[in-house]
This record gives C-alpha cells, structure tokens and sequence, in this order.
C-alpha cells in the first residue's frame, strides 16, 4: 500500500511550516491547459495546524507518494465546517488568475505582432513573479513554436486599463490551433518545492508505446464507451466579441456525407478575428469524433506503474464490456489520485480522449 505525506511551506520564504499534515479523504488532480488541484480533511483533533501552517493564499501544499514528489500547490480555502476542516488547493497555475496586469502589455512586453504564443506565456509569469511579494519561483519551458499570435492590423494587447487577468493570457494562448500546450509539475529546488509549467509544442507529450491499460490487466473499471450525437457537429459558428452586425464571427465547416449538424461556439471575449477562426476549427475537429472512452479506473500495475505517464501522451486502451469493444489511443487529458483511507485501496482515475480529436502544430 503506497504512503502518501502532505507538507506545508511558506509560499514566499519556503520555510517549512508543517512536516506532517494529517489530511484525510484526500483527492489530487493535474490537467492538460488548467491547474491541478488537491482538497482533503483535517480532522478536530489537529486544530493546531489550522493558523500559520495552512494559511490561505500564502501557503504551499505539497504532497509525496513513496517518498517521491508528486504535486505541489497553493492553498486557497481552509476553513471549517461542522466537525471537519476541509482544505483546498490548487496548482501553481492558479496564482495567475488571481493577478492582473496592472501596467499593461505586460510590463511592457506587449503588444504582441507575429509573436510566438510560448513567449506571451513566459512574460506573463515572468510580469507576475517580478511585482513585489510575488516571486513563487515557478519556471516556465523555454519551448517555442512555430504559431504567431497577433497582426499588425490586430496587436495581441492587455491593456492596464481593463485590468486583465494573467491567467486568462495564459489561455488566450493555449486557445490558440495549434498552438502550445502546457501542464504543471512540481520538483525539489534547494530542499523546497518549486513549480515548473511544461510548455509543449507541437504537443505536450508523445505516444507511448511502452506502457497501456486493458481491461482484465490494469483497468478497474470504465465509462461506458460513449456515442454522442448531441456533441458531433461539421459546422462550427464562432460568435466573438462586438454586438449585432459588428459582432466577430467565423464559421468553419465539412462536408463527410453525413447529416449536416451545427453548433455555435459563443466567445464574446475573443476580439481577434485570427483567433476566432482558430476557436472555431478547433472545436470543429473535435466534434468530428463519435464513440470515445472518456475515464477509466486503473490499478497500480507494471504495465504502466503511477508516474509513468503524463498529461498529454497517447496511450493504447483496450476495453471489452458488454456494449462496446474499444481498442484504439487515447490521450490522457487529466488524472486524479485518492489515496488509500480505512479500509478504501488507492483509486487512480485517468481521463481521456481520442487520440484523433487532436491537430498539432501548424
């Protein structure tokens, strides 16, 4: 049975604050293009740790499996709740949406013309961990790609006066077709942990042929195999920012001799008319995929041990039940961990999707 240990860190010195925190019915989670997350319980009889150790906004969570580190985090919420004490956290991605660039274009940096999406990326959190009181030493990729975002005619701006969160720089740019991908990881950096956002282009990942998950060897059990036609469409209408015919659209649209089905991808946010047609093929491709697998509960199991794989890589799923067989690759697009707890095994959940619902690069 795996050992998991839960640490705390001042999230601006790096002090240890608390060697050992005894959270209960824990869950932990990473993501493809979003932050991960971590929530558990403290238990009355350890009220002790409820003031500095897991102070809100200014703590780092960090939690181990077997001695090794496997996620790292900001805590956000630690409040209580009748007799319990529920904690929350979430990954290092999650401070940037929780700052603004007050300065605008980034310190500077911007606006952005032909500009490689990796490099808004890194100035966006090189801006927020420059300002005072604000330096988690999170790392970013120096990855780069072949993208640009941006026209002369229409400059990638963040602009000071609309205040805009980083966070939603960072998406902006993971939006983009074909465009970068990113996730978060968490090391040991001088005896603390550190967080790192992997950049990926053309993809975060790769396709993995030493490692795969069957039904009967290391599948627990599965979501059925699912065939949606509410989700398919050929023709995406993209509607971005503006109102009645000055309103930003794009459409994008196939023909596969198929009945002709629509969907309308609403992005009142999206000023870019480069970027809304990128939106909108992308989600056109995406919903050209019918019957997928989208979550299977796995054990730990040489033929693909926790920590092998990652977010973002391709692996072989082979599924035999009652209504489908599945046999294809799939993405793995997230993760969740539960550790064990009483008399409950450690549940390790992967969420996927179809290998051929992505398009990388450009």
């Amino acid at each position: 049975m795996p050992v998991y240990r839960f640490q705390t860190w001042h999230a601006l010195t790096g002090q240890l604050l608390a060697s050992h925190v005894p959270l209960s019915d824990v869950e932990i989670s990473g993501a493809l293009n979003a932050s991960g997350s971590l929530s558990g319980t403290l238990a009355p009889g350890f009220a002790h740790l409820t003031g500095r150790e897991l102070d809100p906004g200014n703590t780092v969570l960090s939690a181990e499996r077997d001695g090794k580190l496997l996620w790292g985090g900001l805590v956000w919420r630690a409040e209580p709740e009748g007799a319990t004490y529920p904690v929350e956290a979430a990954g290092w991605g999650s401070y940037l949406h929780r700052r603004h660039d007050l300065h605008g274009q980034l310190g500077g940096r911007g606006p952005y013309v032909n500009a490689d999406p990796c490099t808004v990326i890194r100035d966006a959190w090189a801006y927020a961990q420059e300002q005072p009181d604000s330096n988690l030493g999170v790392q970013v990729d120096s990855t780069t790609s072949r993208v640009t975002v941006g026209t002369p005619a229409d400059p990638y701006r963040t602009d000071w006066w609309e205040a805009p969160v980083l966070g939603r720089v960072v998406d902006d740019m993971a939006s983009i077709e074909g465009g970068p991908q990113w996730a978060e990881s968490t090391g040991w950096s001088s005896g603390r942990p550190a967080g790192r956002i992997r950049l990926g282009w053309p993809r975060l990942g790769s396709r993995r042929s030493d490692i795969a998950f069957a039904t009967g060897v290391n599948i627990a059990s599965v979501v059925p195999v699912e065939f949606d036609a509410d989700a398919y469409a050929q023709v995406v209408i993209a509607l971005g920012a503006g109102e009645g015919r000055s309103r930003r659209r794009a459409i994008d649209a196939v023909r596969n001799g198929r009945l002709r089905l629509e969907h309308v991808l609403e992005a009142p946010e999206e000023k870019g008319t480069d970027r809304l047609a990128d939106r909108a093929r992308a989600e056109r491709r995406a919903r050209q995929v019918l019957g997928e697998i989208t979550q299977i509960n796995v054990i730990d199991h040489p033929a693909a041990p926790v920590g092998s794989w990652q977010i973002g890589d391709d692996v072989r799923v082979t599924v035999h039940d009652t209504w489908a067989d599945f046999d294809g690759w799939c993405r793995i697009t997230g993760w969740a961990l539960r550790p064990p707890h009483r008399n409950r095994p450690e549940q390790i959940t992967l969420t996927l999707a179809r290998s051929d619902r992505y398009t990388y690069g450009s």
